[in-house]
């Protein structure tokens, strides 16, 4: 299995690189890499936010649970919960700022 997923990396990659390599210049102006930074880029979205979603989602869940558990402790609870509730919203924030380097440091690209 190990074998198999460095190999289908390993293809993911030339795949994806192949592009830069051979990179001219297309007809309209762009160059030919153009595709792969916005694919790179929605992936970079895309897979950057499952975490942060399930990690916000665990969060709610233990939040609300210990709430109804502990009645005392709300505003204890309350409060952690919305500091930790920022701190993965953080990491999307990552990824979103990643893409936009993605899309907008990349030379000749919007």
């Amino acid at each position: 299995m190990k074998k198999f997923a460095l190999f289908a990396l390993s293809l993911v990659g030339g795949v994806l690189a192949s592009g830069v390599a051979f990179a001219q210049s297309a007809a309209g102006g762009a160059p030919a890499y153009a595709g792969q930074v916005y694919l790179a880029a929605g992936l970079a979205i895309g897979l950057g936010v499952i975490g942060p979603g399930i990690g916000q989602g665990l969060t709610m869940l233990g939040a609300l649970s210990g709430m109804s558990r502990n009645p005392e402790q709300v505003a204890t609870l309350r409060l952690y919960m919305l500091l930790a509730l920022a701190i993965i919203e953080s990491l999307a924030i990552y990824a979103l700022v990643v893409a936009l380097i993605l899309l907008y440091a990349t030379p000749s690209i919007g």
